[in-house]
């Protein structure tokens, strides 16, 4: 039965229920430093279990949030935990609740196996393709378990302890023609291994190439269709173009110097991606966070979401052929850039945010440029509505286009924008506030029909309320330091540096080799520009990170795309494709 020696064991209700509907069996609950109930099962026991919280709970866990991976085997700190070479890891949400649940599973083997829960969430499908490509770990009963992040005559599993982390660690790259042929062999379709016949009873199928290189698919994407006439049949995605290893990067640099790394995550949110990593560290640290940093994180947070969702509504009416929209808002983006400038001193990439707080205090002026900004862009939006939203053809090309439901966004794992145009009132800053969100007075815009419409609809309606946000940062911003004093986040003054040697080793060790972080694990989540942005952290007691896991909400978003796009013409998947916004960088990170 379940153990109840843990604070975790006794305080998470979830952790009892599972002790009352499975008496006989030995689960090990786990305490963490963001305290989300963690309990590990037996590898026999896992379908059951999970079937229970997803099915049979009076509040169940609905959403497979994400599902990853560790290799253990060179990992020091691991108290209470079972002994394991590897370690499959189940992160649920339920709404009903308000919490999440992490399930874990211990393996051991070189080539460990588990069962498919693809049969439990359809959104499993990728995430278990991504596990086994980066570790190795094989699923049971998977329709199609093959690479999905690196090329398919791959062969190797890089998230693995013992994979080389740089290129000097290799050799010499080269490609010769035997080589590149064979690439290119392993790259070509093949209709029957995805389950897909080549003819119908009343004619045959064409199978049509959309990308990996074309402006539709918003980045390095491919989309192979599987036509009957102008109907779409069926639709494989395929993704890993993008791929550049950003959890392995994370895992060799030190805590601080991974921060600009985050920001070529999603890379129109700037910032924003470097506010779930920083507070993921922060939690492991125990460092608190000044009020005036977390306001100023706020605000410059809510500036790259106005960014992003300009980026989002001006390509996304230039896919359906409105032309002059996407001129006029990279314009308004270019004066929201101006002001992330002044701020931080880039634009896209600023890295700007820090362990304890932000780079540097706000410069003169910024409220006047902030206010001017406010001032001027309701105005604009007024007139995009008129100009886009009212337009008889971009409303003939997106309502009823690419519709779903709660219930099917939620099987799925959709969050953010998309998840609120199906109705569902339900956004991370409200439901469980971080850095002083719980201070600010803002609405969350829904919708109800969950087609392209209403995701157009809900990005423009989260604009307004980012501006109302901003408005309160201006009027609100609290005095005091920018950033944490605590001795891992900030160097001691130079003054103090020569006193006393123990100071000046401070100083040097956080400058050279960055701070030591405590052992434990955290899993820190943000409501992104584009939906539920996460990064599980890991800490074996050291200058880096043990595990990074990057949980991007555009993962799963493409991977519904065959769902919402079966029966539909190729120029409503065009549309479909721009309503989901997404970026390829937060795809294959």
């Amino acid at each position: 039965m379940l153990r109840t020696d843990t604070p975790t064991a006794t305080e998470a209700p979830i952790l009892r229920e599972l002790a009352d509907r499975f008496r006989s069996r030995d689960l090990h609950p786990q305490p963490t430093c963001d305290g989300i109930p963690t309990v590990w099962v037996e590898p026999e026991h896992l379908l059951e279990t999970l079937h229970y919280v997803k099915a049979e709970a009076k509040r169940p866990y609905r959403m497979l949030y994400d599902l990853t991976a560790i290799d253990e085997r060179t990992r020091t700190r691991r108290d209470r935990q079972p002994a394991a070479d590897f370690t499959v890891v189940y992160h649920l949400l339920s709404f009903d609740r308000n919490e999440d649940l992490r399930v874990k599973v211990a393996l051991s083997g070189l080539l460990p196996t588990l069962p498919s829960i693809t049969g439990l969430w359809p959104n499993a499908n990728w995430y278990e393709r991504e596990v086994w490509d980066m570790f190795g770990v094989s699923f049971a009963g998977h329709p199609h378990l093959k690479r999905i992040l690196t090329p398919p005559n791959w062969t190797a599993h890089p998230l693995r302890k013992d994979h080389f982390a740089r290129a000097t660690e290799m050799g010499v790259y080269d490609l010769s023609e035997e080589k590149e042929f064979a690439a290119q062999e392993a790259l070509r379709f093949n209709p029957e291994e995805w389950g897909m016949s080549r003819h119908s009873d009343t004619s045959d199928f064409m199978f049509l190439n959309l990308g990996p290189n074309h402006p539709s698919v918003h980045g390095v994407f491919r989309l192979v269709l599987q036509l009957e006439g102008e109907e779409i049949v069926g639709v494989v995605p395929e993704i890993g173009f993008h791929h550049r290893g950003a959890e392995k990067m994370g895992e060799r640099q030190s805590w601080h110097t991974f921060i600009p790394y985050t920001d070529r995550i999603d890379y129109l949110s700037g910032v924003m991606n470097n506010f779930p990593y920083v507070m993921a560290v922060e939690s492991l640290a125990g460092i608190a966070i000044p009020p005036r940093a977390q306001m100023i994180r706020i605000m410059l947070a809510e500036l790259f979401r106005i960014i992003s969702h300009l980026v989002f509504f001006g390509t996304m009416s230039q896919d359906v052929g409105q032309l002059s929209p996407v001129f006029y808002m990279f314009t308004d983006r270019e004066r929201a850039f101006e002001i992330v400038e002044a701020i931080c001193g880039f634009r896209m990439h600023p890295a700007w945010f820090r362990i304890g707080g932000v780079a540097a205090d706000l410069p003169q002026g910024w409220d006047r440029l902030i206010r001017n900004f406010c001032d001027y862009l309701p105005k604009r939006l007024d007139e995009y509505e008129t100009l886009v939203m009212k337009n008889r053809i971009f409303k003939a090309r997106t309502i009823g286009v690419g519709a779903y439901t709660v219930d099917e966004a939620i099987e799925w794992g959709v969050t953010g924008p998309g998840l609120r145009a199906c109705g569902l009132d339900w956004d991370w800053r409200k439901s469980r506030p971080y850095s002083g969100y719980d201070q600010l007075e803002f609405d969350v815009p829904t919708c109800t029909h969950g087609d392209c419409y209403d995701r157009v609809a809900v990005h423009i309606a989260e604009m307004r309320q980012s501006l109302r946000i901003l408005r309160q940062c201006l009027t609100d911003m609290p005095g005091g330091p920018y950033k944490s004093d605590h001795r891992a986040t900030t160097p001691p003054r130079k003054e103090r540096t020569m006193q006393d040697i123990e100071t000046l080793i401070n100083h040097f060790v956080n400058v050279s080799w960055g701070p030591v972080i405590p052992p434990g694990e955290v899993c820190t989540t943000i409501e992104a520009s584009k939906g539920m942005t996460s990064y599980y952290l890991i800490s074996d007691g050291d200058t880096m990170s043990y595990r990074t896991r990057i949980r991007t909400p555009s993962f799963p978003h493409l991977q519904m795309i065959p769902l919402i796009s079966r029966g539909s013409f190729v120029a409503d998947l065009i549309a479909l494709i721009g309503s989901i916004d997404f970026v390829m960088a937060d795809v294959d990170r």
